[in-house]
Protein backbone atom coordinates (compact mmCIF):
# COMPACT_ATOMS: atom_id res chain seq x y z
CA UNK A 1 0.00 0.00 0.00
CA UNK A 2 1.15 3.52 -0.73
CA UNK A 3 2.16 5.74 2.17
CA UNK A 4 -0.25 8.37 3.46
CA UNK A 5 -0.87 10.83 6.28
CA UNK A 6 -4.14 11.38 8.13
CA UNK A 7 -5.50 14.91 7.79
CA UNK A 8 -6.71 16.86 10.82
CA UNK A 9 -10.05 18.00 9.43
CA UNK A 10 -10.62 20.60 12.17
CA UNK A 11 -7.88 22.88 10.76
CA UNK A 12 -8.06 21.74 7.15
CA UNK A 13 -8.88 24.43 4.57
CA UNK A 14 -10.84 21.92 2.45
CA UNK A 15 -13.06 20.62 5.30
CA UNK A 16 -16.22 22.28 3.95
CA UNK A 17 -15.69 20.78 0.50
CA UNK A 18 -14.97 17.42 2.05
CA UNK A 19 -18.34 17.46 3.84
CA UNK A 20 -20.10 17.56 0.46
CA UNK A 21 -18.51 14.27 -0.65
CA UNK A 22 -18.23 12.41 2.66
CA UNK A 23 -21.56 10.56 2.38
CA UNK A 24 -21.37 9.79 -1.34
CA UNK A 25 -21.12 6.11 -2.22
CA UNK A 26 -18.28 6.82 -4.62
CA UNK A 27 -17.19 10.44 -4.38
CA UNK A 28 -15.86 11.60 -7.73
CA UNK A 29 -16.11 14.33 -10.31
CA UNK A 30 -15.42 14.52 -14.02
CA UNK A 31 -13.60 17.05 -16.15
CA UNK A 32 -13.78 17.30 -19.93
CA UNK A 33 -11.56 19.46 -22.12
CA UNK A 34 -9.94 19.57 -25.54
CA UNK A 35 -6.24 18.79 -25.72
CA UNK A 36 -3.79 18.84 -28.62
CA UNK A 37 -1.91 15.52 -28.40
CA UNK A 38 0.00 15.81 -31.68
CA UNK A 39 3.45 15.78 -30.03
CA UNK A 40 2.35 13.07 -27.57
CA UNK A 41 1.27 10.81 -30.46
CA UNK A 42 4.57 11.35 -32.31
CA UNK A 43 6.57 10.44 -29.22
CA UNK A 44 4.65 7.29 -28.32
CA UNK A 45 4.62 6.04 -31.93
CA UNK A 46 8.40 6.55 -32.08
CA UNK A 47 8.74 4.49 -28.87
CA UNK A 48 6.22 1.90 -30.15
CA UNK A 49 4.07 2.38 -27.03
CA UNK A 50 0.40 1.51 -26.76
CA UNK A 51 -1.68 4.70 -27.04
CA UNK A 52 -4.02 3.56 -24.27
CA UNK A 53 -1.28 2.66 -21.81
CA UNK A 54 0.73 5.80 -22.57
CA UNK A 55 -2.34 7.98 -22.03
CA UNK A 56 -3.22 6.22 -18.76
CA UNK A 57 0.36 6.76 -17.58
CA UNK A 58 0.41 10.44 -18.58
CA UNK A 59 -2.95 11.21 -16.93
CA UNK A 60 -1.98 9.31 -13.76
CA UNK A 61 1.36 11.11 -13.59
CA UNK A 62 -0.37 14.49 -13.91
CA UNK A 63 -2.97 13.53 -11.28
CA UNK A 64 -0.22 12.56 -8.86
CA UNK A 65 1.32 16.03 -9.20
CA UNK A 66 -1.91 17.65 -7.95
CA UNK A 67 -2.18 17.27 -4.18
CA UNK A 68 -5.98 17.56 -4.15
CA UNK A 69 -6.27 14.47 -6.35
CA UNK A 70 -4.38 12.38 -3.79
CA UNK A 71 -6.91 12.91 -0.97
CA UNK A 72 -9.14 9.91 -0.21
CA UNK A 73 -11.39 8.60 2.52
CA UNK A 74 -9.89 5.68 4.45
CA UNK A 75 -11.66 4.14 7.43
CA UNK A 76 -13.80 7.26 7.78
CA UNK A 77 -10.82 9.64 7.81
CA UNK A 78 -9.40 11.92 5.15
CA UNK A 79 -5.89 10.88 4.15
CA UNK A 80 -3.36 12.32 1.74
CA UNK A 81 -1.56 9.58 -0.19
CA UNK A 82 2.07 9.99 -1.23
CA UNK A 83 1.00 8.71 -4.65
CA UNK A 84 -2.10 7.21 -6.19
CA UNK A 85 -2.40 4.24 -8.48
CA UNK A 86 -5.09 3.87 -11.12
CA UNK A 87 -7.53 1.37 -12.54
CA UNK A 88 -9.33 1.34 -15.87
CA UNK A 89 -11.28 -0.99 -18.10
CA UNK A 90 -9.59 -2.68 -21.03
CA UNK A 91 -11.23 -4.62 -23.85
CA UNK A 92 -9.72 -8.07 -24.34
CA UNK A 93 -10.02 -8.50 -28.12
CA UNK A 94 -9.87 -12.30 -27.91
CA UNK A 95 -12.75 -12.71 -25.45
CA UNK A 96 -14.51 -9.41 -26.31
CA UNK A 97 -14.92 -8.85 -22.56
CA UNK A 98 -13.83 -5.84 -20.56
CA UNK A 99 -11.38 -6.35 -17.73
CA UNK A 100 -10.61 -4.03 -14.84
CA UNK A 101 -6.87 -3.42 -14.84
CA UNK A 102 -5.22 -2.13 -11.65
CA UNK A 103 -1.99 -0.32 -12.41
CA UNK A 104 0.57 0.67 -9.78
CA UNK A 105 2.09 4.08 -10.55
CA UNK A 106 5.65 3.92 -11.91
CA UNK A 107 8.18 6.73 -12.23
CA UNK A 108 8.66 6.26 -15.98
CA UNK A 109 6.56 5.11 -18.91
CA UNK A 110 8.99 2.39 -20.01
CA UNK A 111 7.70 -1.08 -19.19
CA UNK A 112 4.21 0.24 -18.49
CA UNK A 113 3.22 0.96 -22.07
CA UNK A 114 4.15 -2.31 -23.66
CA UNK A 115 0.69 -3.73 -22.82
CA UNK A 116 -1.57 -3.59 -25.87
CA UNK A 117 -0.99 -3.88 -29.57
CA UNK A 118 2.28 -3.20 -31.36
CA UNK A 119 0.71 -0.54 -33.54
CA UNK A 120 0.10 1.76 -30.59
CA UNK A 121 -3.68 1.32 -30.33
Amino acid sequence: MNGYKVINEKDWKRAMHCAVFRDCIEPAFCVTFELDITNFLKKIKKQNYSFTMALVFAVSKCANEIEEFRYHFLDGKVVLFDKIDTAFTYLDKETELFKVVNVPMKDTMGGVCCFGSKDGK
